[in-house]
C-alpha cells in the first residue's frame, strides 16, 4: 500500500460514464480503455463518442474488449473509429470452435482506464447502458455496481499492465500476419519496468505521457463518497505472475476481521479457502454479511451456489439477495478499516481464469462511506435468505442445484484446477 491517492466512488453507469467521458475530454495525449463488455447503444454511446473525439484532436486511443464480451464491433463504429484514429483490438476472439476450447476460457474481464498517466478508473462496470443487460434483457430499474476513479502512484500501475497486455496484443496480432521481427520488436515491450520513473521515462518517449494533465487532476475533486491522501494499492489476477493476488488479499482481510465482514458480489461461489475464512471469521463472533444476485441469469452461476448458501448459513452468515434489478458489484469492507472495488467475482471463473483488476484502500474514511452505502442497500433493496427457505424448496430444485455445483466441480477437475 501506498499513500498518496485521491479515491472516488462511482456507483452506476449514470455516475461513471459522465466521469470518464469528461477525464476522456480532457485528455492531451493518451486514453486507454480496457473493458469486457462494450455495447454501442443507450448511455454507453457516450463513451464511444468520447474516445471518437480524443482522436480526432490526436490523442493516441487505444481500446481492448473482450471476444466474449463484445464479439463483434458494429460496422458503423469500426469506421468512425478508424475515421477517428482509435485504435482496438480484440483479446482472444473465439474463433469457430469457441469455449470448446478450454484455454479460450481465460478472459479479460477488467474494467480499466487511464487518461495521460495521471487519472485512472478501476471497478466492475462494463460499457453498457444501465438497464441493458446481456441475459436479462431490459431491466425495470438500473443495475447495481461500482466503480473507483483514482489518482496517484497506482495509476502507473495501471499503466503498466494495460501497456503489456496491448503490446503482447499487438505481438500476436503481427505474428499471424507473419511479421514475425514486428512481432518480436512489440513483444520486447511487455519487459517489466521497475519503478514509477522508468516507466514514465519509456511512455513519454512513446507518446508524450510525460506532459502531465493539470486539468485532468485539477477536476478530480473530493464528492461525497471521495477522500484524499489515501493509501491504496492495485491488485491484479492473471494466468502468470498474479495468478492468486487478489483471492490472497480478500482471505487476509478476513482472517484479520474482528466485527464485520460485508461484501457485495455479483457471482459468489467461493471455494474451500474463502468458504473456510468466512466460516471461522463467523465462528468468532465477526458478522458477516454477502449482498448477492437475486435475478436468474445463468444456470450454472445460479444454481451451483445455491449448496454453496445452505453450508454459509449453518455457519451463521448472513445472506441477503439484492431486489430491485440486476446486481453486477464486486465490492467489500472489513471493519471499516480495509475495502476492495473492481471487476473479481467471487467465482472460479474470476479467481482461476480471467484476468481481474481490483483497488483496495486501508482508508477508514473510505471503507466507512463504502460501508454506509453498502449498509444502507442491504436494509432497503434485498431480502434476507433464510436457512428454512431454502430447505422447504421443491426437491428438483434442489436436486439441479447440486447437479450444477457437481457439473462446476467436474469440469473444474477437468481442467485441471482445484477450488
Amino acid at each position: 500500500m501506498r499513500s498518496g491517492h485521491q479515491l472516488l466512488l462511482l456507483e452506476n453507469g449514470s455516475a461513471f460514464f459522465p466521469a470518464l467521458v469528461e477525464a476522456m475530454d480532457a485528455a492531451r495525449s493518451v486514453v486507454h480503455l480496457e473493458t469486457y463488455i462494450f455495447e454501442f447503444a443507450g448511455a454507453a454511446l457516450s463513451v464511444a463518442q468520447a474516445l471518437e473525439r480524443a482522436a480526432q484532436r490526436g490523442v493516441r486511443v487505444r481500446l481492448v474488449v473482450d471476444g466474449v464480451g463484445t464479439p463483434r464491433v458494429p460496422v458503423e463504429w469500426q469506421r468512425r473509429f478508424a475515421a477517428a484514429g482509435v485504435r482496438w483490438r480484440v483479446y482472444s476472439p473465439l474463433g469457430r470452435l469457441g469455449l470448446l476450447i478450454p484455454s479460450r476460457w481465460r478472459r479479460l474481464h477488467r474494467k480499466l482506464c487511464v487518461i495521460d498517466g495521471t487519472v485512472g478508473f478501476c471497478g466492475g462496470i462494463n460499457i453498457i447502458d444501465d438497464q441493458d443487460d446481456v441475459a436479462l434483457g431490459r431491466l425495470s430499474a438500473p443495475r447495481l455496481d461500482f466503480s473507483l476513479r483514482v489518482a496517484g502512484p497506482l495509476v502507473a500501475d495501471m499503466t503498466e499492465t494495460m501497456e503489456q497486455l496491448w503490446w503482447r496484443l499487438q505481438a500476436v496480432r503481427k505474428a499471424r500476419q507473419r511479421e514475425f521481427r514486428a512481432a518480436w520488436e512489440a513483444l520486447r515491450e511487455t519487459s517489466p519496468v521497475g519503478d514509477f520513473s522508468r516507466l514514465l521515462g519509456k511512455l513519454e518517449a512513446r507518446t508524450g505521457l510525460g506532459r502531465v494533465n493539470a486539468d485532468a487532476e485539477d477536476a478530480f475533486a473530493d464528492g461525497p463518497l471521495g477522500v484524499d491522501d489515501a493509501r491504496a494499492e492495485l491488485l491484479l489476477r492473471d494466468n502468470v505472475s498474479h495468478r492468486h493476488d487478489i483471492e490472497r488479499a480478500y482471505l487476509k482481510a478476513i482472517g484479520a476481521a474482528r466485527q464485520e465482514i460485508v461484501i457485495a458480489n455479483a457471482y459468489f461461489i467461493p471455494g474451500r479457502k474463502l468458504r473456510r475464512a468466512l466460516t471461522l471469521a463467523a465462528q468468532r463472533g465477526v458478522r458477516v454479511r454477502l449482498l448477492l444476485q437475486g435475478k436468474y441469469e445463468h444456470f450454472l452461476q445460479y444454481r451451483a451456489a445455491r449448496p454453496v448458501y445452505q453450508t454459509l448459513l449453518n455457519a451463521g452468515i448472513e445472506i441477503h439477495e439484492y431486489g430491485p434489478s440486476a446486481l453486477h458489484a464486486k465490492v467489500a469492507v472489513v471493519d471499516r478499516r480495509w475495502a476492495t472495488v473492481g471487476s473479481t467475482n467471487l467465482d472460479p471463473l474470476s479467481l482461476l481464469l480471467a484476468r481481474e483488476a481490483n483497488v483496495s484502500t486501508t482508508d477508514r474514511r473510505f471503507a466507512s462511506l463504502l460501508h454506509d452505502c453498502l449498509d444502507g442497500i442491504v436494509l432497503h433493496g434485498s431480502h434476507q435468505i433464510e436457512i428454512d427457505q431454502l430447505r422447504r424448496r421443491p426437491w428438483k430444485q434442489r436436486a439441479l442445484d447440486r447437479v450444477a455445483f457437481g457439473v462446476m466441480r467436474a469440469t473444474l477437475f477437468l481442467t485441471g484446477y482445484r477450488y
